[in-house]
């Protein structure tokens, strides 16, 4: 509980601190006014970054499936994708377009599940909101550019996907659901090791909400990332917890997109390894996206921030 006040309290505070002078005043003569009549503000969505062109491929269509309606309200004149690592185009790479293109504020909008080091951490820090030691060695070991642009930074609060995950689990458990009354819920996310009680929890909210829909009341929890040192053995383990009282397990991987390294090598690798899963395991290698409640965040979230700064003119 105590983690979790934290991290709520650090949130509001990055929030608004972003909102009103996330950058320290510059006695440049080409930084942007931030007091000026002239705003022009631009959405930047954020992701992991993964090296499947699949993958990658999600995430754009997400940005091409919000822009007319980011778009519409005329307080946001641009919208880009960006990843964290493994690929461009960089957060550093498209925060260096917008100051080419003139604009004084830039809304990130992290495209991440739940809290981890990169949204509490990374993120902040590539953008020059926050100097912490290990994410600047971090980011120096993998390589990723750090870049603090002319325009004003403002992070939104992490995406509030804990309604979102519960119907998004929920249609597809549905969808893979034959009898109810002989199935247990496996739900396999990536995890985080400093935020596994955060995740967890996510996840409990997500299962008690297809039991209350369903009435398939057991389930199990597995990890497929880092955590797990991207491992099959908890996935495996997870769907036989489920096998110990049920005939049947569905398999619903909890990640924001497909991505063959996570949901076939992995999980599927996991789900295989477990006695009779032809018959027993209910599995679709599919992903959160394309989902129409992120989306929908993603409009609003812009919407609110975009009109705070308009505010500011």
């Amino acid at each position: 509980m105590h983690r979790l006040l934290t991290i709520a309290a650090f949130l509001a505070v990055l929030s608004l601190t972003a909102l009103s002078a996330c950058t320290a005043p510059d006695t440049t003569d080409n930084r942007q006014d931030s007091s000026s009549q002239n705003r022009k503000t631009g959405v930047l969505l954020v992701s992991h970054g993964s090296h499947s062109e699949t993958w990658r491929n999600t995430l754009f269509a997400l940005e091409d499936n919000v822009r007319e309606r980011v778009l519409e309200n005329g307080r946001v004149e641009g919208i880009k994708s960006a990843f964290m690592e493994y690929t461009e185009p960089s957060i550093a790479t498209r925060l260096k377009e917008f100051d080419e293109e003139g604009y004084s504020d830039v809304i990130i909008v992290p495209i991440l599940l739940t809290v981890s080091s990169h949204s509490f951490d990374d993120i902040p820090t590539i953008v020059g909101m926050k100097e912490n030691p290990e994410s600047v060695e971090m980011l120096k070991l993998e390589k990723i550019e750090r870049y603090t642009p002319e325009a004003e930074v403002h992070i939104t609060p992490l995406l509030d996907f804990q309604k979102i995950l519960q119907e998004n689990v929920l249609r597809r458990a549905r969808a893979l659901s034959k009898n109810p009354e002989e199935e247990g819920l496996a739900l396999i996310g990536y995890g985080s090791e400093p935020y596994e009680e955060e995740w967890t929890q996510l996840f409990e909210a997500a299962a008690d909400h297809v039991a209350a829909q369903t009435g398939i009341d057991t389930y199990s929890i597995g990890w497929c990332g880092h955590i797990v040192r991207y491992a099959p053995d908890s996935t495996t383990t997870a769907v036989e917890r489920v096998l110990k009282t049920e005939e049947k397990a569905i398999v619903i991987p909890a990640l924001v997109a497909f991505d063959e390294n996570f949901q076939v090598r992995i999980i599927g690798g996991g789900i295989e390894k477990v006695d009779n899963h032809q018959e027993r395991v209910l599995y679709k290698p599919d992903a959160i996206l394309p989902d129409q409640g992120v989306e929908q965040w993603i409009v609003d979230i812009s919407n609110e921030y975009s009109e705070t700064i308009d505010k500011k003119k």
